[in-house]
């Protein structure tokens, strides 16, 4: 395999319906710089295979998931599993990819990993549909639900501005290991769902942030608890319909893959492949003001892999 820039500044450099991905501002061209050392990125950018390969090959950028996980930790994956959907509609997270995951994890080894989300369509059709729990069980993990409410608990959120207590699934908040994978998609209210707006699923009480500001609240919620990884799936992207689509017709085969500890940029270079401007997305903006991560992906060391 060879490793080059992800899009060249040509036609020929467009994705699925010709929009390009552009991590910078300016088209990704090769350039001549100084090597960065394994595990020495901010941000790993992977285009091209399937989810699993784009995984290893990305994780393998950021030293490895001993990087993350060390030896009798708990960690939890979080994935979206909020729809009763099957992985061809782009609604959840790819099943394959959580199950690479929770492999790694393991292999790192981690004394449990935990898979669950607070579904919105009810949960054991989701868990079901979207083929997560099967995946999840299979790498090794144990899937929780996350839809019983005696399993959430009340924390104080310090630095939220609009939201200033939720309540979190307990797994999470006791967890040494936290890993954010969603999937990216158009969304009705947020304008998209992705790295942030993923956190919306360790909460119990969604509907007050759709009442009190939702982008403030979503930028809130992360101070509470801050991934330690995300890891974006952009193999399918739902590009409208959002969040849980309406037909096939919506959705686009683009495979990438975004990797990072800041959830800021992540999401950032999500909106490039989204076709959408960050500066449409609220939460990114008020998640960099309460100092989450940066929007500005020229600061940062980007590794870009083509499969």
């Amino acid at each position: 395999m060879e490793r080059r820039t992800f899009l060249k500044n040509t036609a020929a450099a467009g994705i699925a319906g010709g929009i390009a991905l552009n991590l910078s501002g300016v088209a990704l061209e090769e350039k001549k710089k100084a090597p960065v050392k394994k595990g020495g990125y901010d941000l790993v950018a992977v285009k091209g295979g399937e989810p699993e390969e784009m995984f290893e090959r990305g994780i393998a950028a950021l030293g490895g998931m001993k990087t993350f996980v060390k030896p009798g930790q708990t960690v939890v994956v979080k994935p979206n599993i909020g729809w009763a959907r099957t992985p061809e509609a782009a609604a959840n997270t790819n099943p394959g990819l959580v199950k690479r995951i929770v492999e790694h994890c393991i292999k790192a080894g981690a004394k449990t990993v935990y898979v669950l989300d607070h579904t919105c369509n009810a949960w054991k059709d989701c868990y079901e549909k979207s083929g997560i729990s099967e995946a999840a069980q299979a790498g090794g993990a144990k899937v929780v639900c996350g839809n019983h409410r005696q399993d959430y608990r009340e924390v104080d959120v310090p630095e939220g501005k609009r939201l200033k207590k939720t309540s979190i699934h307990s797994v999470i908040m006791d967890c040494d290991v936290f890993i954010n994978v969603p999937i990216l998609k158009n969304h009705g209210g947020a304008v998209m769902t992705c790295a942030m707006k993923n956190l919306m699923g360790i909460v119990w009480d969604r509907g007050y942030f759709h009442r009190n500001d939702l982008q403030q609240c979503i930028a809130d919620c992360i101070t509470a608890r801050k991934p330690d990884l995300n890891i974006v799936d952009a193999y399918r992207v739902m590009k409208k319909g959002g969040p849980r689509g309406r037909s096939l017709a919506d959705v686009a085969q683009m495979k990438y893959q975004l990797l990072s500890t800041d959830i800021v940029a992540v999401d950032t270079a999500a909106s490039k492949i989204l076709g959408i401007s960050s500066d449409r997305i609220g939460h990114l903006r008020l998640g960099e003001e309460l100092k989450l991560g940066t929007m500005n992906l020229d600061k940062l060391k980007v590794e870009r892999i083509t499969i």
